[in-house]
């Protein structure tokens, strides 16, 4: 994670938005959707909270890693119960899903502003996600 923000010149500030493109979003609607993108884990998710970032988006179709890679590394482990470890990690922090077009966003230097739909009693719902590009 370092390294990448490294790559792209930026550091991250508290209440920063982190939009991570693993190109899943281009196989929106595709076959394999489910399985496109690396995700992030819990070390990951640890790393951005630590450092003040409340809110977190990623095109892929979860936030952890796609389910076959889970499943993987609980074998590997010999821990079958790690599955959802970002989502688990009890930390106060908002993920979004499943975004597309990534892509098409400069690494760093807009803003982010996220719209989302209240669903009472639940834990999850749809955003509108938008980007503001500066000129």
């Amino acid at each position: 994670m370092a390294d990448e923000l490294h790559r792209i010149g930026h550091e991250l500030k508290p209440f920063d938005i982190v939009l991570v493109n693993t190109r899943a979003g281009s196989r929106i609607g595709q076959d394999d959707y489910l399985s496109a993108g690396i995700g992030m884990g819990r070390e990951a998710t640890l790393y951005l909270t630590s450092r003040g970032v409340k809110v977190c988006g990623i095109d892929a179709w979860g936030w952890d890693g796609p389910l076959h890679f889970q499943a993987e590394a609980a074998r590997a482990a010999g821990r079958p119960g790690i599955f959802w470890a970002a989502h688990q990690a009890d930390l106060e922090y908002c993920q979004i899903e499943r975004l597309c077009n990534l892509g098409e966003l400069p690494p760093t230097g807009f803003t982010v502003a996220c719209f989302p739909l209240r669903i009472v009693g639940g834990s999850a719902g749809p955003t509108r996600a938008v980007a503001i590009l500066d000129d």
